[in-house]
């Protein structure tokens, strides 16, 4: 028997946050502007109005004193970043989301590692000097661990070279790093699916391609998206997880330890509180996924761009994470509507799994 919608309990934030009121309601006033932004006439001119206002205020919200393109969402502003950023060869982290590898498929892996950093040494060593652009996820999808930035910046800058930062993870949780482009996604942050954005220190490190967003991205800007986006953010600079949610982690995490669980978080440098991976003793992460999803609770096995194919994390094989600990590995993720109640019913299904 099915779990009616509202009896179930969603935990699977990094995937996506549900939509928050505000830009609900930011949204509808947005579709009332029905007009092209583009279009030289009154309506068109009034729309316009509205996107850069939207423009400006995610900006302030970010913190981001750069330029701003809207984007579909952060798979978009990957593909628009690493084929036109201007620079040499291509690096990547070895535990970068897919679309970042999608995106630049021919890019030098940089490894990470035990604890999910990426290994300076090695970064130091493989990019050169020929003004390398180098992308790092700023928390990574399936972990939750944080990247430190300042110095990957540093010595990427040191040879001339550009960081792109992926913080879909990061955006409306943590300030924006030190980086010359960002990528961002509405959706992890309780704003509407279908737009992102590309921040960008200076429009001339791209190459533009023409069309809308002063001729770097092509198609009609999402104005409704856009205010949706913005009314979002504003949202989470007053407040994005509850204490008392986190408190109840952490005293489950305490408790799956002594029930032969393996919380990710004790081997990472920088856990964040937000993501958790969870390793679960003799039971399969796909298991899992089914029996809470019948249970009426939703998690995650990785990311959910690849959690699909049910395969072994290459993310966690890329931090050497025993094959063991990494097939019974699910993602919790909690969010800006996550209640404390809600973690307590995950922890005494995870607790009564284990036990059995």
């Amino acid at each position: 028997m099915s779990i009616p919608q509202s009896d179930r309990v969603y935990l699977d934030h990094a995937a996506t946050s549900p939509l928050r009121p505000q830009a609900r309601a930011a949204m509808e006033e947005g579709f009332k502007l029905w007009a092209n932004p583009s279009s030289p006439h009154g309506e068109g001119r009034k729309a316009r109005a509205a996107l850069e206002d939207a423009r400006a205020r995610i900006k302030t919200s970010l913190g981001w004193t750069g330029e701003l393109i809207f984007t579909s969402g952060a798979s978009e502003a990957a593909a628009l970043a690493l084929s036109r950023a201007k620079g040499g060869r291509r690096f990547v982290s070895a535990v970068e989301h897919d679309c970042v590898l999608q995106a630049a498929p021919d890019a030098d892996l940089l490894p990470v590692l035990a604890d999910g950093q990426l290994d300076l040494a090695v970064l130091v060593e493989t990019i050169g000097t020929d003004h390398p652009v180098v992308a790092v996820q700023q928390v990574n999808s399936e972990t939750g661990n944080r990247q430190a930035m300042e110095p990957v910046h540093e010595r990427v800058s040191d040879v001339g070279g550009l960081l792109i930062a992926d913080c879909a993870q990061g955006a409306g949780k943590l300030a924006i790093p030190d980086c010359d482009m960002a990528m961002i996604a509405a959706h992890k942050f309780g704003g509407p699916i279908g737009i992102g954005a590309l921040l960008v220190r200076d429009f001339a490190m791209l190459e533009p391609s023409g069309g809308h967003e002063r001729g770097y991205r092509r198609g009609t800007e999402n104005l409704p998206g856009a205010l949706g986006m913005a009314a979002a953010l504003e949202a989470c600079s007053e407040s994005y997880l509850d204490e008392d949610v986190l408190r109840a982690f952490d005293a489950f995490e305490s408790e799956c330890r002594l029930a032969g669980g393996t919380p990710l978080s004790d081997r990472l440098s920088d856990p964040t509180p937000y993501i958790r991976a969870i390793a679960m003793p003799n039971l399969s992460a796909t298991a899992q996924v089914m029996r809470f999803d019948m249970a009426g609770i939703a998690v995650s096995q990785g990311s959910a761009c690849s959690s699909g194919t049910m395969k072994t994390s290459r993310v966690l094989d890329a931090m050497g994470v025993e094959p063991e600990i990494a097939a019974s590995t699910i993602r919790v993720s909690l969010g800006w509507n996550t209640t404390r109640a809600e973690v307590e019913r995950f922890a005494e299904l995870w607790l009564e799994m284990a036990r059995a």
